[in-house]
């Protein structure tokens, strides 16, 4: 006799015959579907976190206005410290198979920033979480991306303890340098700031066309530039000799070292004697420059 037939208005038709064993058969198979369906849709609907790596108010603040933007709650994490300043960071709920969100800031105290942020990843990695991603938007050490004396590139150094723990993927704003991208082996996503500084310079200033972008050094003449094409302003760069840190003009390799000047002036101006000071003057005549007089004292 024909049995029941199973998965009406679905691909598949399934008949057997109604007996004990097949009723615990068609049982078990209906429960496994109906717990895999559940699994698909937890995954589709809640596959990914947003963690909050800092308990400085600022970071939380802005972990708040993500997860509102996103329309998801914020993930239930403790970041704290211990009496003898060590971090801890414990994780309150499931992370596993999800992709990660760590949304950390950069407080005066950088160091325990780095570490609640390598901490918070490599526990989301013994999770058993698939993607880890960081959101720095200042990313910490990056103007240590040159060699400097006999010191090191702090950065490319933080760059490698942050894959190490576990990150899979970086978000950052306005590197100081774009070529600090190249010291990472997972990717880097480096956004710019600049288009809504100048929709705020736009909304917010309304005499703004009478004002003009100035560039504090050289180096930046590029940068500035870029915004004053943008909003159809002149550009001024402030030029002058730029102030180097002595480890920044003698890297101590060289065997003597140069002798220390206590004579120079280290700004622009022309050194000059206290008791001596000479006046001349010149006059230019077909036979060339030569000097008519000098005074001194």
């Amino acid at each position: 006799a024909p049995g029941p037939v199973l998965g009406a208005g679905a691909d598949w038709v399934l008949v057997l015959p109604v007996t004990g064993l097949a009723c615990s058969w068609i049982r078990e198979r209906l429960e496994g579907l109906k717990s895999w369906t559940l699994c698909k849709m937890n995954v589709a609907k809640g596959g990914y976190r947003v963690f909050s790596a800092n308990s400085n108010a600022a970071c939380t603040e802005l972990a708040k206005r993500i997860t509102e933007r996103l329309g998801v709650e914020l993930g239930k994490a403790v970041v704290y410290q211990e009496p003898n300043r060590e971090t801890r960071v414990e994780i309150k709920e499931s992370v596993r198979g999800q992709d990660i969100f760590i949304i950390q800031t950069i407080s005066r105290d950088v160091n325990t920033a780095v570490m609640e942020l390598l901490i918070m990843a490599y526990a989301c990695k013994t999770s058993c979480a698939r993607n880890i991603i960081g959101v720095i938007p200042y990313f910490p050490y990056s103007k240590q991306c040159k060699m400097r004396k006999r010191g090191s590139i702090v950065c490319k150094l933080l760059a490698c303890m942050l894959a190490k723990a576990g990150l899979t993927h970086i978000i950052t704003m306005d590197l100081h340098q774009k070529e600090i991208q190249g010291f990472f082996n997972i990717p880097v996503d480096n956004l710019r700031a600049s288009p809504f500084l100048l929709q705020y310079i736009q909304d917010e200033i309304q005499d703004y066309r009478n004002a003009i972008i100035v560039a504090k050094s050289p180096a930046a003449a590029k940068r500035a530039q870029s915004y004053a094409e943008r909003l159809r302003l002149g550009l001024a760069v402030i030029h002058g000799e730029a102030q180097y840190a002595e480890y920044d003009m003698v890297d101590g390799r060289h065997s003597p070292p140069a002798v220390k000047n206590t004579m120079i002036h280290s700004g622009l101006e022309l050194p000059c004697k206290e008791h001596t000071a000479a006046v001349c003057r010149y006059s230019t005549s077909r036979e060339g420059r030569k000097q008519v007089g000098s005074t001194g004292e």
